[in-house]
């Protein structure tokens, strides 16, 4: 098991750094990619933790250079009624990757074991009853052959009021900013509670949880993509050599000159 570290004492990661060895591990989640597509693997990834954590960062991270139809994000919004007559974990699992793909959830069927349960979205029995049956369910999962990677985003109360005060005076965050979000911070202590009893229940050798500090985004980001990939024996696929082919000039003609008088957008920078 890794050793618990905290990032406070370290040196701000200079951002060429950061870029510089981002951009090293997001070629490697191309090669990532071509493996899990060439052996139709099954991996799923469950991104949960504190409000304001950083899990969109961290996602949009991993995704930002790798193709939407392997890497998949899965952001479900609150349930239908109809879903709400379904089975809990119902919903998600239409969701479920198909060889070839990575899924990755942005919240997930956790959203009991923390939110709902918190503010009383559900009842305890339904709260009890998810915990009990969850690591059966993703046993069931991992055995059917799909790996099922979780991390829990663990952001300090300092840096959580921090980034709430951001985002309450920042236009371009303030959307970040659910009904549920601002009752998490006076409510920090449920929230630990309900994580303790989550992690206690549902840290298991077949789907166990993984701790990600997140105080620092760009370290985070960096040490969840470096650790993602540690996690899979992919390998480099060999790939053909592209050659591009020349332009045919058996039609040639003025194919600009056919667009005048069209709606062109106003060229303003």
């Amino acid at each position: 098991m890794a050793k618990q570290q905290n990032n406070d004492d370290q040196p701000k990661l200079k951002r060429k750094q950061y870029e510089k060895e981002m951009r090293r591990l997001q070629a490697e989640l191309c090669h990532l990619q071509e493996w899990v597509k060439a052996e139709g693997r099954r991996i799923m990834l469950v991104f949960e933790g504190r409000d304001g954590a950083g899990k969109g960062g961290t996602i949009k991270a991993i995704t930002e250079r790798v193709s939407p139809r392997v890497f998949r994000v899965v952001a479900l919004p609150a349930p239908s009624d109809r879903e709400k007559s379904q089975l809990y974990i119902q919903r998600y699992m239409e969701h479920f990757p198909a060889a070839g793909e990575i899924i990755i959830f942005d919240r997930s069927w956790y959203n009991r074991a923390g939110v709902e349960y918190v503010m009383g979205f559900c009842t305890k029995e339904e709260h009890r009853d998810f915990l009990e049956l969850c690591p059966q369910i993703e046993k069931v999962v991992v055995d059917q052959g799909v790996q099922l990677i979780k991390y829990w985003l663990e952001v300090s109360n300092n840096e959580q009021k921090r980034r709430f005060e951001a985002r309450i005076t920042d236009p371009l965050r303030q959307w970040k900013l659910s009904p549920t979000d601002l009752p998490s911070r006076s409510r920090w202590y449920d929230y630990s509670h309900a994580r303790d009893m989550m992690l206690k229940a549902t840290d298991t050798k077949a789907a166990p949880w993984y701790i990600l500090r997140s105080d620092d985004k760009k370290r985070a980001r960096l040490n969840c993509i470096s650790h993602f990939l540690s996690l899979i024996p992919y390998k480099k696929v060999k790939r053909e050599k592209v050659k591009l082919l020349k332009r045919k000039n058996k039609d040639k003609y003025d194919d600009q000159a056919t667009l005048k008088g069209r709606n062109f957008v106003p060229e303003k920078y």
